[in-house]
């Protein structure tokens, strides 16, 4: 056979390969023309008509219109750090960027979107997006994809050339540089990785019919990486960084789930991912009777709006979750202001009042109705216990077992908040700053463990001999009960306490109103440990609960006053023991503490068994219950393991 023959064979194989490969490709079913990310122009129509119809709506809109007319008269970006990161710029410029082009294309004003062309052509002319600390080049990336795509029929051809230019070499290439070598944030299985790949695909795809073999490189290795973080949220929705972490981790989960449908129509069953249609049950949970969240880990106590729960209330049919984000979290307190993507992804369901008709009906009832009182997250191993839904004098625990360490979490296997009389009287202090040296630095011995609100003594747990907590460990919740009377949570936190032979720590709520934090220590000479190693005894021992309260000590009992509502403490066991107060001040460069007292109660030279039980009352009055050994709590409430 001649080359002339060959010729056309070698074509028609070259031709099937490329077919092939066009449908293998990611991008095969790539939405022509812009835009294409989030904001379709079918979806611009949908929030125009419910801006019109709802006036929720229609006052969020009003907000982001004044936010964006401010933005008009002030500067541009600087490219700043703040200790090792870019990240606060990054996020500015998204929120900017965002903000601007979400009003333009909804009022059609070209001052808006001249201002966002403005901040757009600044960042891409930014030395770089800081790759360092990925974060903020990811975020960045996120930002200029959004502008590209969005004011796409407006920027000039010199400006889109630019702005694809620097999505390519600022944010795409050195991704691509750690996809390919498998390494950092394309392995880990907390945040960094769904907000480095959620960024990462967002860019890709705004670029992609132009750069299709890099675009569908980026999206191929993104769709394959992400599921290590995605595995996190098994098998109820919690997030073992934390509510703040959770926050992040959702809505860069969401970002990328909803690039994919928007520009691809297709999430590769990403979105089905076991427990992810759970997650915003988490959120609803960990938030207290006056949105106030259990903080655990690097979180504050104030949340901010997660606009991500319209997303997961639309895609997960779950109206709840629509609602709880509507209502605006922390009215009593500051309200929170909507972002663009409140706006973006506002959904109106869950509004039983206009379902139904009917002065009558409201989501609360329903909630107080068929929602439990008291959750178990699983793989988390955190808890809550309450007294009622939606009254912010109600009685709410957050209590922690899980494993040391977590990434952003402490050394604080056991602690709890405590809610009542729209009061927080047992805090979690929350993070420290960021910037300190080594606060990241969590391997044993780290530095990170030198500082107070990460170490154990800087939370509502048990100190031992003032020693931190062991790394790594694991603190299983055993038992869980959950009846209208008397609702319980038991942790094995032994593993914990390498100089004690077991440690359990129960927290009961007695008829909805009244706690029982009840401890079990025991430590023998000679006895090995949880871990298998020997331990010293005997044992000084400290029980703390850090509080905003005024506290007053009288022996073993304590009163706690703040707004003119107190909560009494009483030590029920041991006989001899007595409160006490201490600092919580570890000096600077650490947080001060201000305003914060630390109760305590102090049983030195524990040897032997010892059972420790305090309980947390607001009725000075209420009745001591009678004491049973946690291995009865257990015998009841035992729950199985993952």
């Amino acid at each position: 056979m001649t080359a002339r023959h060959l010729f056309p064979i070698i074509l028609l194989l070259l031709a099937l390969a490329a077919t092939c490969a066009a449908a293998d490709s990611p991008l095969r079913t790539l939405r022509p023309g812009h835009p294409r990310l989030f904001a379709l122009d079918a979806d611009i129509q949908r929030v125009r008509a419910l801006i019109a119809s709802d006036s929720k709506a229609r006052e969020w809109h009003v907000y982001l219109r004044d936010r964006a007319t401010e933005l008009l008269g002030q500067p541009p970006l600087e490219y700043r750090l703040q200790g090792p990161r870019l990240l606060e710029v990054s996020r500015q410029a998204l929120r900017r960027i965002a903000t601007l082009g979400l009003i333009y294309r909804l009022d059609g004003d070209r001052a808006f979107a001249d201002r966002a062309i403005r901040e757009l052509m600044n960042v891409c002319n930014f030395q770089d997006w800081h790759p360092p600390h990925f974060l903020d080049t990811t975020e960045m990336t996120n930002a200029a994809a959004i502008g590209y795509d969005w004011l796409y029929p407006v920027l000039t051809p010199e400006q889109r050339a630019i702005v694809k230019q620097a999505i390519i070499d600022k944010g795409l290439m050195p991704g691509l540089e750690l996809y390919e070598m498998n390494a950092g944030w394309v392995t880990y299985t907390h945040n960094w990785n769904q907000v480095c790949n959620g960024g990462m695909t967002v860019g890709a795809l705004a670029i992609a019919d132009e750069e299709p073999k890099l675009a569908a490189s980026i999206v191929s290795y993104a769709v394959r990486s992400i599921p290590t973080s995605l595995a996190g949220f098994r098998p109820d929705g919690a997030w073992a960084e934390g509510p703040g972490y959770w926050r992040y981790a959702t809505e860069y989960t969401v970002f990328f789930l909803a690039a994919l449908e928007s520009a691809l129509g297709n999430d590769f069953g990403l979105a089905d991912s076991p427990g992810l249609d759970r997650a915003g049950d988490f959120r609803i949970y960990d938030d207290g009777p006056f949105d106030r969240v259990f903080n655990f880990a690097d979180a504050s106590e104030p949340y901010g709006r997660n606009p991500q729960m319209f997303w997961f209330a639309r895609r997960y049919h779950q109206p709840l979750y629509a609602w709880f984000e509507r209502r605006n979290p922390q009215a009593a307190h500051r309200p929170a202001p909507p972002d663009a993507w409140a706006l973006l992804w506002y959904d109106p369901q869950g509004d039983l009042a206009l379902v139904l008709r009917s002065e009558e009906a409201s989501l609360l009832r329903r909630v107080a109705r068929d929602l439990p009182l008291d959750k178990w997250f699983r793989r988390a191993d955190i808890a809550f216990l309450r007294g009622a839904w939606a009254d912010p004098n109600a009685i709410f625990i957050g209590f922690k077992g899980g494993q040391n360490p977590v990434n952003h979490g402490h050394l604080d296997l056991g602690t709890f908040v405590l809610d009542a009389q729209g009061e927080r009287w047992a805090l979690d202090l929350g993070p420290d700053d960021y910037n300190l040296p080594g606060y990241f630095d969590a391997k044993p011995g780290g530095q990170r463990w030198t500082y107070y609100r990460m170490r154990t003594e800087g939370h509502n747990t048990l100190t031992f001999n003032g020693e931190n907590q062991a790394l790594p460990c694991q603190a299983p919740i055993t038992a869980f009960h959950s009846a209208p009377d008397r609702a319980f949570v038991v942790a094995d936190l032994s593993a914990a306490y390498p100089m004690a032979k077991r440690v359990w720590r129960g927290i009961a709520l007695l008829e909805r109103k009244h706690v029982l934090v009840q401890d079990e220590i025991e430590t023998a000479d000679g006895a090995p440990s949880a871990g298998g190693a020997p331990h010293a005894s005997p044992v000084d021992l400290v029980w703390a609960m850090h509080t905003r309260a005024k506290v007053t000590v009288d022996g073993a009992t304590a009163v706690l006053t703040q707004d003119d509502k107190t909560l009494t403490a009483r030590i029920l066991s041991p006989a001899d023991a007595v409160f006490a107060t201490a600092s919580a001040d570890p000096g600077p460069p650490q947080a001060r503490n201000e305003g914060v007292t630390k109760l305590v109660v102090r049983l030195p030279a524990v040897n032997g068994s010892v059972r420790l039980a305090v309980m947390l009352s607001t009725d000075a009055t209420a009745a001591a219950p009678a004491l049973s050994p946690l291995d009865d709590w257990v015998d009841l409430g035992r729950v199985p393991r993952l």
